[in-house]
C-alpha cells in the first residue's frame, strides 16, 4: 500500500513538472513569435508589389520582387547612407572602446581625488535629453564648419557612447579579483601589462556588450543626424525619412530600407557573439 502511494505521488509530481515545462515552452514561444513577427512583416512587405502590400486581408502567399530594394539603393541613395552609417558607427565604437576601457580600469582599480565626481559626470551624460543638446551642437558645428561631415557625428556620438563603455566596463573590472593584479606585479609585470594581459581578456564580455550598445546607439540615431547632415554625411535613418510626403507612403521602399538598416546590426551581433563566449573562457593562467 505504501509503495503504491509513493508511486502515485511520484507520477503526479512528474506530470506536474511536464505541465510546467509545457507552459514554460508555450510562454517562450509566444514571446519569441511576438518579437520576430514585426521583422517577418517588414521583410515580407519589402518583397511584395504595391497591390500585395496594401491588400486586405493580408496576402500570405505572393510572388516576391526585389524592385523595392533596387529603388531604395539606387534611386534614393540608401546605399550611400548605409556606408556613411557604417563609417560613423564603427569609428565611434572603436574610439569609445579605445578611450573607455582604460578609463574604466582606472576607476575600478585606483583611488584618486575627484573620482566620485568623475564617475558621476560619466553617468550624468546619459541623463540629458538629446533634444536639449541638438541646437547647441548645431550652433557649435556651424561655427566650426563641420556641418554635413562624418567627424561631427563621430565626436557627437562619442559623447554618449563613451559613458556606456565606462559604465559597463567599470563594473566588469571590479568583478575581477585584485589578487590577480598583485600576483602579476610580484612576477614583475608593469601596470600596462597587467591591464593588457590580465584584466582586458577577463573583461572581454563587458567590452563586447558595451561595444554592441555603442554601435547600436550610433547606428540608430536619427535626431542628431537629421539636424547635422545635409547630403554628404546622411545616415540610413535619415534616408528612411526621405520617403515621407503629403501624397503617398511607398511601403515597399520603406520596408526595404528598414530591412537594409537592420541587416548590418544582425550581422554585427552574430560576429561579436563568439567573442562574448570566448571572453568568458579566457583566464589569467600562466
Amino acid at each position: 500500500m505504501m509503495n503504491t502511494t509513493v508511486t502515485s505521488r511520484s507520477q503526479r509530481a512528474r506530470a506536474a513538472r511536464q505541465r510546467a515545462t509545457i507552459w514554460h515552452f508555450l510562454g517562450l514561444l509566444i514571446v519569441f513569435l511576438s518579437s520576430v513577427f514585426p521583422f517577418y512583416w517588414m521583410v515580407t512587405t519589402s518583397l511584395k508589389d504595391r497591390a500585395d502590400a496594401l491588400a486586405y486581408p493580408p496576402r500570405w502567399i505572393f510572388k516576391p520582387t526585389l524592385s523595392h530594394y533596387t529603388d531604395a539603393l539606387f534611386q534614393h541613395d540608401v546605399l550611400g547612407s548605409l556606408v556613411n552609417s557604417l563609417i560613423i558607427a564603427s569609428s565611434t565604437t572603436a574610439l569609445a572602446i579605445l578611450l573607455g576601457t582604460p578609463a574604466a580600469y582606472a576607476l575600478a582599480r585606483y583611488e584618486f581625488r575627484g573620482k566620485q565626481d568623475f564617475w558621476f559626470w560619466f553617468i550624468s551624460n546619459r541623463m540629458v535629453s538629446p533634444i536639449v543638446l541638438a541646437v547647441p551642437f548645431f550652433l557649435i558645428a556651424t561655427k566650426l564648419d563641420l556641418i554635413d561631415t562624418h567627424i561631427v557625428l563621430i565626436l557627437l556620438y562619442l559623447t554618449f557612447s563613451l559613458p556606456i563603455v565606462v559604465w559597463i566596463c567599470t563594473d566588469q573590472f571590479r568583478n575581477i579579483p585584485v589578487e590577480l593584479d598583485e600576483a602579476a606585479r610580484l612576477d614583475g609585470a608593469s601596470p600596462w601589462r597587467v591591464f593588457w594581459r590580465i584584466n582586458l581578456p577577463l573583461a572581454m564580455p563587458g567590452i563586447v556588450v558595451s561595444a554592441i550598445f555603442a554601435f547600436i546607439f550610433s547606428w540608430n540615431d536619427l535626431l542628431y543626424a537629421l539636424v547635422l547632415t545635409r547630403e554628404d554625411a546622411v545616415t540610413s535613418p535619415v534616408a528612411a525619412t526621405s520617403y515621407m510626403s503629403g501624397y503617398e507612403l511607398p511601403w515597399g521602399e520603406i520596408m526595404a530600407t528598414g530591412t537594409l538598416i537592420v541587416l548590418p546590426m544582425i550581422v554585427f551581433a552574430l560576429l561579436v557573439s563568439g567573442r562574448l563566449v570566448q571572453g568568458l573562457t579566457m583566464g589569467a593562467v600562466k
